[in-house]
């Protein structure tokens, strides 16, 4: 490809090149990251992954976490109809990554994102999808995903075991039973799998009409059984204002782990 001077235009095919990285894992690995989401929970005018921490983005912070992925080759961020601020991100951070228009669903912006792909991806390369309002991904967790999934058939994703006890609610509002927590895990991200695979498990979630709640659903539903890695506490999602001073206080900590 040749080098682009300019930011990559979203929704363009701009392309220029990084320094590879050495890597534990075997095969290519690139990234899709879903920012087209609006503050629909989080309330207020600016959507989550905009939002500042520390003088960066959310976004800003996602992406600099992925950018530590050993063998990354590139990636798409998937960005809402009209949204130019993805070209306002530091330039080093814009090398190698695609931009596409999201979907309706979560399953139909990873899949632009698959289909912006295919001119650059093998099928068997690996593809990392992150959410852009993880702003607290360890690095270590990135590289021990990539390193229990590296002989696996189907691939994985970082979760946590769930520790609290877990009640069914009733219509209104009372407890209905308590359920039992052995085996339930909180599914996190990266979650990380072959792109041939990944894409034809959304594609069939897609065209029965059903909105996984992750890729690891989509995945599931053909009948694989993705790899569960521990990750860590600290990898939160930002979803209300209240998480906002949970995610500075877990950036914190992993600058001191550093």
């Amino acid at each position: 490809m040749r080098r682009r001077s300019r930011a990559p235009r979203h929704g363009a095919n701009r392309w220029s090149r990084r320094r590879p990285i050495d890597p534990p894992v075997s095969g290519r690995v690139w990234f899709v990251i879903p920012a087209a989401g609006a503050a629909t929970r989080f309330g207020g005018p600016v959507p989550k992954q905009w939002l500042r921490l520390d003088g960066r983005s959310v976004l800003e912070y996602a992406l600099r976490a992925v950018w530590h992925c050993p063998r990354l080759a590139g990636g798409v961020v998937v960005l809402a109809r009209g949204d130019r601020r993805f070209a306002r991100l530091p330039a080093a951070l814009r090398r190698r990554v695609l931009t596409v228009t999201g979907g309706r669903e979560r399953a139909h912006s990873v899949l632009n994102g698959l289909r912006v792909l295919a001119a650059h991806a093998h099928p068997d390369d690996w593809v990392l999808v992150h959410d852009a309002a993880r702003p607290c991904l360890p690095v270590r967790d990135l590289r021990a995903l990539l390193a229990a999934c590296a002989g696996d058939r189907t691939g994985g994703l970082l979760a946590v075991p769930v520790a609290d006890t877990l009640k069914r609610a009733g219509r209104d509002g009372r407890s209905r039973a308590t359920l039992p927590r052995a085996g339930i895990w909180r599914a996190l991200t990266p979650q990380l799998f072959r792109y041939r695979l990944l894409r034809r498990a959304l594609e069939a979630a897609v065209a029965r009409g059903h909105a996984p709640g992750d890729e690891a659903e989509a995945v599931e539903a053909l009948g694989r059984r993705p790899r569960l890695v521990a990750g860590s506490a600290l990898n939160i999602k930002i979803t209300r204002p209240a998480d906002l001073a949970a995610a500075r206080a877990a950036l914190a900590a992993l600058r001191r782990q550093r």
